[in-house]
C-alpha cells in the first residue's frame, strides 16, 4: 500500500508539470488507469485533453496511440486488417492503432455507430477479432475517449451500451484565472507544456510492465460491508427516482466501488470512507442516467439529480 500511494502521488506530480490547473481531472484519470477501466473525457477544444493522455502515457511508461474519429472512419481503420503479401503469397496482419496500451479516441462521437462499436470488444474483453481470428491486447489497454460538449451537428451519440463501458465521465473545464495566467506565462518561455513533455523533463514513475502488479495492491484497501450496502443503495436509488427514466445498472455499482477504493489509495488511505463514494458518484453515474423528458424540459440536470439521491440515501456511520 505505501508503494502504491507513493507512485500515485509521483504520477500526479509528474503529470502536473505539463497539465496546469487540472488536479481533479488528473486524479480521476489515475483512478481509471489503476482500476483497469476506461474514461470518457468531455471538454471544449483547447483544454489539453490530448496532451493529458500523452503525458499520462509518458509518466506510466506505456505506449500511446491516437485516433481522430471522423464520419468516414471505418472499423478496419481502428482494429486493422489482413493484407495480401505478393512476395510471400500469403495474408499478413496489419495491426491498427488499437494495438497499444493507452489509446486516445479523439472526438469519438464524430464517427458512425458501426465504427464506435469496433471498440466495444476491445474495451470490455481486451480482445480484437479480425477475419474470425482473435488477438489479445496489452493487459494495461486503456481508452481515453473525448467529446466536444458544444458541437453536436454531424455527430453520432454514443449508444448506451458503449457509454456504460466507460468507468468515469470526466468534465475537463478551462483552468482558473491564476492557473491560466501561469499557462500564458510559461507559453512565452521555454517551459511551455508541450516543450516540457518533448524535452524529457517528465520522467516515468514506474517501469514498463509494472502497472498490472500495482493494480493488485488495491485489493489491500478495505471496504466495509456497510459501505458496500451504501453503494448498492445509491445505485438502486437511481432506478427509483421520479425524474429518472433509465437508472444505473450493476456495472455502475461495480465502477462506483472500484473508483472509491482507488480514490482512497490516492488519498493515502487503506480504507474507504462514505466521502469516497460520494465523490465518485457523479463521475460514475452521470453518463449512465437518462432523465424523463418532462423533467429535462423544466431544466433539471443529471448532476442535480445525483446530489438529490445522495441526500436521500442514509450514510452509514
Amino acid at each position: 500500500m505505501p508503494e502504491l500511494s507513493e507512485i500515485l502521488r509521483a504520477a500526479r506530480a509528474e503529470t502536473a508539470k505539463v497539465i496546469i490547473g487540472q488536479g481533479d481531472v488528473i486524479d480521476r484519470c489515475l483512478i481509471v488507469i489503476f482500476t483497469g477501466h476506461h474514461a470518457l473525457i468531455e471538454g471544449v477544444p483547447g483544454v489539453a485533453k490530448t496532451l493529458l493522455a500523452r503525458t499520462l502515457a509518458r509518466v506510466l511508461g506505456v505506449e500511446f496511440s491516437r485516433i481522430q474519429f471522423t464520419p468516414d472512419l471505418m472499423p478496419a481503420d481502428i482494429v486493422g486488417t489482413n493484407v495480401f503479401n505478393l512476395q510471400r503469397n500469403e495474408f499478413t496482419l496489419v495491426r491498427g492503432p488499437v494495438f497499444t496500451s493507452f489509446l486516445l479516441a479523439d472526438e469519438i462521437n464524430r464517427a458512425p455507430a458501426k465504427t464506435q462499436s469496433a471498440l466495444l470488444q476491445a474495451m470490455q474483453e481486451r480482445l480484437v477479432t479480425i477475419d474470425r481470428e482473435t488477438h489479445a491486447l496489452p493487459p494495461d489497454f486503456t481508452v481515453f475517449a473525448t467529446q466536444n460538449p458544444i458541437e453536436y451537428e454531424g455527430t453520432y451519440p454514443l449508444p448506451e451500451a458503449q457509454k456504460d463501458r466507460f468507468m468515469l465521465k470526466i468534465a475537463m473545464n478551462p483552468p482558473g484565472r491564476e492557473d491560466e495566467q501561469t499557462l500564458a506565462r510559461r507559453t512565452l518561455g521555454r517551459e511551455a507544456p508541450e516543450a516540457v513533455l518533448a524535452g524529457g523533463e517528465v520522467r516515468p514513475v514506474i517501469a514498463p510492465g509494472q502497472l498490472p502488479a500495482l493494480r493488485e495492491q488495491l485489493l489491500t484497501v478495505t471496504v466495509r460491508d456497510e459501505l458496500i450496502g451504501y453503494a448498492v443503495d445509491v445505485t438502486r436509488a437511481t432506478r427509483q427516482h421520479e425524474s429518472v427514466l433509465v437508472g444505473a445498472g450493476p456495472r455502475a455499482l461495480q465502477a462506483l466501488l472500484l473508483a472509491a477504493r482507488a480514490a482512497a489509495a490516492l488519498a493515502g488511505r487503506d480504507f474507504v470512507t462514505p466521502d469516497d463514494i460520494k465523490a465518485m458518484a457523479a463521475p460514475v453515474l452521470a453518463h449512465r442516467l437518462i432523465l424523463r423528458p418532462e423533467f429535462e424540459i423544466e431544466g433539471l440536470g443529471i448532476d442535480e439529480v445525483i446530489q438529490n439521491i445522495l441526500q436521500q440515501v442514509a450514510v452509514p456511520r
